[in-house]
């Protein structure tokens, strides 16, 4: 039985500790019963109060580890989507896989950490606060969505673009809905607000309090099929954790992790090695899941396919990596390689039926013939053919991305492993072995 999630509340605070300090010590008691919650409080530079505030009202739950408070010191004006996907990524940081979005003055409700868990139970799912509820909840709770690490790492966070009191949550929102969540409500007893009016409201925006409406048209919903925005940059910044210590930097995250190394350089082992990281990995799934991307990459220049996993190795992604570049900036690229005469054996035994028993179909699936003839100018096995292409691959991959050492890994798979990749993406390294799998054995 898989153990229970760790989720975090992630709070934004800039000038409303008075709001904090009547939603935290409730918050904290009505989930208490959660042992697998952190509350992470985002001071965004609020200069009244709120670090005194919790530095003597709440030392025994940041002794405890419940309540983690991070200073964002270097702003002076709030931003409300920067905010935002700054506490969650301090949340990820607390090694939540759960991430709630709470305003300073929402109340979670009595047992809202544990019905959280037991919602996503579910695949695929967020959670999100339905106005229009026949039992409306108080305004204020709008901004309420609870999504998976996963989710908000795939569609980078909240759109940037929005600073300010904005439709940044309703965005976000139609963007996991395009991506494929399903938006289940929260029940209205978990919404509750401290109630406050529009003085409040726009205090740290005062130049859109009167111009909503022209704001809000400014700042309109794209109903367009983006799913992915920020592009990496999003939450980025130097903070401190509770109060004292040295500064921690996060920088700015992949968009996307593409594995273009050749089939048959460890791509399998590649697409393991994400998923130990705790990041979602896709290679070829099936024929018609890599006809999808082929497809859209070349007809609309970008994947939804692609775009629903963090991490994607194996072709038609080695064909396909200059697009992939374009449509996703900010993404990482790791090209696998290995000893040439090992995968000339490797490649052989592919394509040979008495080793691969999907040899056969080739024939009959178009698509196979297409990625083959589009990489090798033919579907047949010829080791001169296939030797050189694999050379000429490495080389254009290196010119392609020459003089671009933070966006290029060149991983030998005769020896590369955990050092080489977490190095690059910036994450620790796991206490596993790297991850050796092969679909098909070399010839002895």
């Amino acid at each position: 039985m898989p153990a229970p999630p760790t989720i975090a509340f992630c709070i934004t605070c800039k000038g409303r500790v008075q709001h904090v300090c009547k939603t935290l010590p409730r918050n904290l008691a009505d989930n208490a019963g959660y042992p697998h919650a952190v509350f992470v409080l985002l001071d965004y530079n609020s200069q009244d109060g709120l670090r005194e505030y919790v530095r003597s009202a709440h030392a025994a739950e940041i002794a405890s580890g419940r309540l983690v408070v991070y200073t964002y010191p270097n702003i002076d004006v709030f931003k409300m989507a920067h905010a935002k996907n700054l506490a969650h990524r301090l949340g990820i940081r607390e090694g939540a896989t759960i991430l709630v979005n709470m305003d300073a003055d929402n109340y979670t409700g009595s047992g809202f950490a544990t019905y959280v868990a037991s919602q996503f139970c579910k695949p695929n799912v967020f959670l999100w606060a339905n106005m229009n509820q026949p039992d409306r909840p108080g305004r204020g709770c709008s901004g309420r969505i609870v999504v998976t690490k996963q989710a908000f790492l795939k569609l980078g966070g909240y759109d940037e673009r929005f600073e300010t009191w904005s439709p940044d949550d309703k965005d976000f929102n139609a963007r996991l809905r395009r991506l494929g969540y399903e938006g289940l409500e929260i029940p209205r007893p978990y919404l509750n607000v401290v109630l406050h009016n529009d003085k409040m409201r726009f205090k740290e925006y005062k130049h859109v309090r009167h111009d909503q409406h022209k704001y809000h048209e400014f700042c309109a919903v794209d109903e367009s099929t983006n799913t992915v925005v920020n592009y990496g940059k999003f939450g980025c910044g130097v903070v401190f954790r509770n109060f004292d210590g040295p500064p921690i930097e996060l920088k700015p995250l992949p968009t996307r992790i593409f594995g273009i190394g050749m089939h048959k350089t460890s791509t399998t082992s590649l697409h393991a090695a994400p998923e130990i990281l705790g990041y979602e990995s896709a290679h070829w799934k099936s024929a018609h899941w890599a006809k999808a991307i082929w497809r859209e990459m070349n007809e609309e220049h970008k994947s939804l396919t692609l775009e629903k996993y963090y991490a994607l190795t194996d072709l038609p992604l080695t064909i396909l990596y200059k697009e992939l570049d374009q449509a996703y900036p900010g993404s990482k690229f790791v090209l696998t390689i290995r000893d040439e005469q090992k995968w000339l054996r490797s490649v052989e035994r592919h394509w040979n039926p008495a080793f691969n028993e999907f040899r056969k179909a080739w024939k009959r699936d178009a698509f196979s013939q297409i990625v083959h003839r589009e990489l090798y100018g033919q579907c047949g096995f010829d080791r001169d053919i296939f030797l050189a292409r694999y050379r000429r691959h490495t080389e254009e991959v290196l010119a392609h991305f020459y003089n671009r050492p933070d966006d290029l890994l060149v991983m030998n798979m005769e020896h590369a492993g955990w050092p080489e990749l977490c190095g690059f993406l910036g994450v620790p390294q796991p206490e596993v072995p790297y991850p050796r799998v092969f679909q098909t054995e070399e010839s002895k």
